[in-house]
């Protein structure tokens, strides 16, 4: 019983929980992008590369994630830390961050409408506003929807949250199917085209994507009726300005961060103007879907990591259990990023043929997504220490040198100075965020070990990028790749993650 009790059980129940956590964010997360990325080869095989509608997608969609970080504006990282705040009502917590997100969706929504006519012509989108129009309605839905998604973690109510996310997918996917393939090939047929022009128009193309994700956005949130009711919803003025003082330069930190992802392809239709800009957009886009398993890693650590971090703010082994914490991360993702290298003669098949052209960005930007999840990993010291204006310090430098990355080389090197210039971002805010941490909140990160893990992971990739070059025989690459991993995995299972630690088969391994 007294082992039970230790400091040493609780930090090993800690992890534990937190590996639980992960595997069920991680799995839905994961499975919930492989089913996503069925949409790529979908709309890279009904719309070429030549048409440029993929770079429409990519444009529309890049200027939504932005949206979606101004209109939840730090809130969701703020609700975390005020419900877990001693002498705090957690429903009154919630109830002020519901009232004060969907109050800004609201009035967003109705600003955009009013003027979409001017916002459609400033972003080259006259022909089509209601492109703008559907995805405001939807961003607003989808920003009210963090906080009971946050509710739901706080809660650790993994499996609802994975449910709702997979149902979305399916849904999303159901409907994309409908109208990029049955319903054409439904048209052709004379005797019933009349009927099927009632809900279906084969000219309005990529429009159909901007449709469903509305519809599909606006049914999850019924599934939420036990999250928004139950309770007194109270509007608490004082908290609610508490709340935002804290969360302000977490917004600053989130558009930051978020343009280090997106602004390179805002950018990019300006800098190479007219259809070869969407279709150049197009190419470069696809491509970086295939690197985005660094992305949903990234994701499914921060769900659980999230209230796991803020829950143990008070254990006196905290900086331990983050250290730890953050060298599992890297050597996942370092991990990840061999498999998918190794693999990617195979996964190039997800986007259509005239997209491959863009693959040689994919090491790149998983490079940068590597690092953007330690960057990630070392913001919780000035979130614990409620000093959040250091993330928004950090996160813009790393902007500004995405920014003039791509202002600067894009009209020399392409989609490829893209790449780069998120990899040089997310490199400067790592950087900064490590040396001033280390100064704030020191926490012991086993540097000597990482960098090891990164040294063998860079000559493996090295290997496979020979065999890519001088070995013309597929299965023979394959082989290579292959044993890379494999070596890259007895690794990580002699020095830090042995067998007899896996669940259930651990027991026959000593």
């Amino acid at each position: 019983m007294a082992e039970a009790s230790s400091p040493t059980a609780a930090k090993q129940g800690g992890m534990k929980a937190l590996a639980k956590d992960t595997a069920v964010y991680g799995l839905s997360s994961i499975v919930g992008r492989f089913l996503n990325y069925l949409l790529v080869p979908l709309y890279t095989a009904k719309l070429a590369a030549a048409s440029g509608g993929y770079g429409v997608i990519t444009e529309v969609y890049s200027y939504v994630a932005l949206l979606l970080v101004l209109l939840t504006f730090g809130m969701e990282t703020t609700f975390f830390r005020y419900v877990n705040k001693e002498g705090q009502e957690p429903m009154r917590v919630y109830s002020t961050t519901l009232l004060l997100v969907g109050g800004v969706g609201l009035a967003f929504v109705a600003l955009v409408l009013g003027f979409l006519p001017a916002i459609a012509e400033a972003l080259d989108y006259a022909d089509h506003p209601e492109f703008l129009g559907m995805m405001a309605v939807c961003v607003a839905i989808d920003a009210f929807q963090c906080i009971p998604f946050a509710y739901l973690r706080y809660q650790r109510r993994p499996l609802k949250f994975a449910a709702l996310k997979l149902l979305f997918i399916v849904l999303n996917i159901a409907l994309n199917l409908l109208y990029f393939v049955v319903l054409p090939y439904l048209y052709q047929h004379a005797e019933i085209r009349g009927f099927i022009e009632l809900f279906y128009h084969p000219g309005y193309g990529v429009g159909y994507a901007f449709a469903i994700n509305l519809a599909c956005t606006a049914l999850i949130t019924f599934f939420f009726k036990s999250e928004l009711t139950g309770f007194r919803w109270t509007f608490d003025k004082k908290l609610a300005r508490q709340m935002w003082t804290y969360a302000w330069p977490i917004l600053v930190l989130g558009i930051a961060g978020i343009l280090n992802q997106t602004a390179d392809k805002m950018i990019f239709p300006r800098l190479v103007e007219g259809q070869e800009g969407k279709v150049q957009l197009g190419i470069y886009g696809a491509s970086v879907k295939i690197a985005m398993i660094m992305a949903m890693i990234t994701q499914a650590f921060r769900y659980a990591y999230e209230p796991f971090v803020f829950g143990r703010q008070k254990d006196n082994d905290n900086r331990q259990t983050y250290a730890k914490a953050m060298k599992y991360f890297l050597i996942f993702t370092l991990l990840a990023f061999l498999m998918v290298m190794a693999y990617i003669d195979v996964l190039k098949h997800i986007i259509g043929r005239d997209y491959w052209e863009g693959l040689k960005v994919v090491p790149v930007v998983m490079a940068a997504e590597i690092m953007m999840g330690i960057y990630f990993n070392l913001s919780f010291w000035y979130k614990l220490i409620d000093r959040t204006i250091w993330g928004a310090w950090f996160s813009g430098a790393g902007c500004a040198v995405l920014i003039a990355v791509n202002v600067l080389f894009i009209p020399t090197y392409g989609y490829m100075a893209c790449a780069l210039a998120g990899f040089a971002g997310y490199a400067t805010a790592m950087t900064l965020s490590y040396f001033v941490g280390q100064r704030y909140y020191p926490i012991p990160y086993p540097l000597k070990s990482m960098a090891v893990y990164v040294a063998i992971a860079g000559l493996f990739f090295a290997v496979m990028q020979w065999g890519a070059a001088y070995v013309d025989t597929l299965w023979l690459r394959l082989l290579l790749n292959t044993a890379c991993v494999g070596l890259f995995v007895g690794h990580i299972v002699y020095h830090d993650f042995p067998l007899s630690n896996l669940p259930v088969v651990g027991k026959y391994f000593k």
